[in-house]
């Protein structure tokens, strides 16, 4: 036995000639897979951004809205699109609800919680401004804004049913027209605007990614300037003759004293407006990450919290200064509604608030996917090392 032959291993020395031996060994299993991050689309979180800007400024137009012909044109202009954006892009957010027992933990934990917060917080808050005491505190009639959260949760529960349904937004319309021309709605759940936003919400479900890249041709991008323009020019020529109610979505024809028949032609033409200025609004969002983008993560703060500034302002006097009969008076207040709204998205404020705003509570629920989120460590904004890759974590709401 030569040399080469004494030295070689026991599988080389019992292998055939010309074929290399491999040792009979299990192979080494994979390593598992990194988690995937999820790549956030920046264009729905500016989107969601400037729409809570504007519902910021629309709320501080409010008080000074009949001193001027023009702030009022402005304020029911914003009042025609700005919470049917923000309705679409929550239903185009909700496209993966599917009534999963995660999915309603975090309906539950995301929306009807800070419902419930909000709305007792917000009581007290009136009972304070108006120095009433006995105000009741009825979480089945939602005050001021908490509304949409009441809403957001019933039409995110309403999900698959839409998506059952072989035309869901001419059913969704048809409701809604059905509401407005009903001779009676009582106040509890805000019923009137749930069924009266309801298209806006379902519309935003049956929407798929191209029809947002639509968007950016430029062609959309010029088309919206003379619809905003006519928008604007409308809205002007029907201050004095037609209540801006309309714009609430929280009455019947017959609450805002027109004949009942007059809730199916006016919904649709709210209807129709709204759709052709969202589809404006959103032609000129950026697609691209700006400084505002990871403010879009907050906007449910912002939505949540301004109420609190819009209504002091006005119970604190705050616009009975003589300069707010000037013109630079609503500057100012647009001005300081922008910025402030804009505040309420930082992370300082939504580290504060995340208790009510995203409270935890896992240790409510039971199964494995509430233990996993007990273990998980809490979420927190986005780091810089995130940003410049394009990922951050997912809020509960859209």
């Amino acid at each position: 036995m030569t040399n080469s032959s004494r030295n070689a291993s026991p599988t080389q020395r019992n292998s055939a000639p010309g074929v290399t031996a491999v040792e009979d060994r299990p192979p080494r299993p994979a390593p598992p897979p990194a988690p995937a991050r999820t790549a956030r689309d920046p264009f729905f979180d500016n989107a969601k951004f400037l729409a809570v800007i504007l519902v910021g400024v629309g709320h501080a137009w409010e008080p000074i809205r009949f001193d001027s012909r023009v702030v009022c044109a402005l304020y029911a202009f914003v009042y025609a699109f700005h919470m049917p954006a923000f309705i679409v892009v929550s239903g185009y957010m909700s496209r993966g609800f599917d009534a999963g027992r995660g999915k309603i933990r975090r309906l539950i934990t995301g929306v009807l919680v800070p419902y419930l917060i909000f709305e007792t917080v917000y009581t007290l808050f009136r009972r304070y401004l108006e120095n009433d005491p006995d105000e009741p505190f009825t979480p089945l009639d939602p005050w001021f804004l908490t509304w949409f959260l009441l809403a957001l949760f019933v039409w995110r529960l309403t999900t698959p049913l839409w998506r059952a349904v072989r035309w869901p937004v001419p059913v969704a319309l048809l409701i809604a027209v059905l509401a407005t021309m009903s001779p009676e709605v009582g106040p509890e759940l805000d019923l009137q605007r749930i069924l009266q936003f309801l298209p806006f919400f379902v519309l935003g479900l049956t929407l798929k990614p191209h029809h947002f890249e639509a968007l950016r041709n430029p062609r959309c991008r010029l088309l919206a300037l003379p619809v905003a323009a006519t928008a604007l020019l409308a809205a002007y020529w029907a201050i004095p003759r037609v209540t801006t109610a309309w714009l609430y979505h929280r009455d019947t024809a017959r609450d805002l004293h027109a004949p009942w028949w007059t809730g199916a032609p006016m919904t649709l033409a709210l209807f129709t407006a709204a759709l052709l200025l969202t589809a404006a609004f959103l032609a000129w969002v950026p697609h691209h990450r700006t400084w505002y983008t990871t403010l879009g993560t907050g906007t449910l703060y912002a939505y949540l919290l301004h109420g609190f500034l819009a209504k002091g302002a006005r119970y604190w006097g705050w616009y009975d200064t003589p300069w707010m009969d000037t013109p630079l008076g609503p500057l100012v207040v647009t001005a300081v509604a922008a910025a402030g709204t804009a505040a309420l998205c930082t992370t300082p404020v939504r580290r504060v608030f995340g208790w009510a705003v995203e409270p935890r509570l896992e240790w409510a629920f039971r199964g494995a996917g509430a233990r996993e989120e007990r273990k998980a460590p809490p979420q927190s904004p986005p780091t810089a090392g995130q940003k410049r890759r394009g990922t951050t974590y997912s809020p509960p709401i859209a």
